[in-house]
């Protein structure tokens, strides 16, 4: 019988609660230990629903939001996904299990390390460039699927433009949830639910 981490039960049965129905993501998000991607002091708040500190003033974000944005994204088990700010390595981790390859990019050195160890030990299929999400990462793209792990003002025309001709981007857009399908030339957004997550910061780190 393998083991269960404490609150991991609690927290896939709340997202169920919550309105996070795909069978996809919840068993990737059960197979992906949480705890293994938080500072060892906040082990024990890892299946906590709310945001956890990590390195470089950034944030782990809370269950609920991770699990809402890989269920709007749609994720298939042949596609190539692209996430723009990699934190802790969690979110690559549960997107890896739901698809071929995760490719993500952070702009904070300490966090591409951080996230690097922690994905290694999860033998995840995961890729990380220490680059401008904003740009995206032209040379592996098309991207079936991109997800920022951030706020921004509109979706950026340099990653719509790494989407295939029917890829999906989300992000968070003047508050909300916003998921954009590609058709064509043309993006068509709508929004999913209200939500909060920080703005996504310009430029590559260059102390941190």
């Amino acid at each position: 019988m393998s083991f269960i981490e404490p609150g991991l039960f609690d927290m896939i049965m709340r997202l169920r609660g919550r309105g996070v129905s795909d069978n996809n993501v919840l068993r990737a998000m059960e197979l992906v230990k949480r705890s293994a991607f938080v500072p060892d002091a906040l082990v024990p708040e890892s299946y906590d629903e709310k945001a956890l500190p990590i390195p470089c003033g950034q944030t782990l974000p809370a269950p609920i939001d991770i699990g809402v944005m890989c269920q709007s994204l749609d994720v298939k088990p042949a596609h190539k996904v692209l996430l723009i700010g990699t934190g802790s390595g969690y979110t690559a981790a549960v997107l890896a299990k739901m698809s071929k390859r995760v490719y993500t990019v952070e702009r904070y050195r300490t966090l591409v390390e951080y996230a690097e160890k922690r994905l290694r030990e999860q033998t995840a299929k995961v890729v990380i460039r220490h680059a401008d999400g904003r740009l995206g990462w032209r040379g592996q793209a098309p991207f079936d699927r991109i997800l920022i792990s951030a706020s921004v003002r509109v979706m950026p025309d340099a990653l719509q433009n790494q989407l295939t001709e029917t890829g999906i981007m989300i992000a968070i857009v003047d508050s909300h949830l916003v998921r954009a399908v590609k058709q064509g030339r043309k993006m068509v957004e709508t929004k999913v639910l209200p939500m909060q997550l920080p703005a996504l910061e310009a430029g590559k780190a260059k102390t941190l």
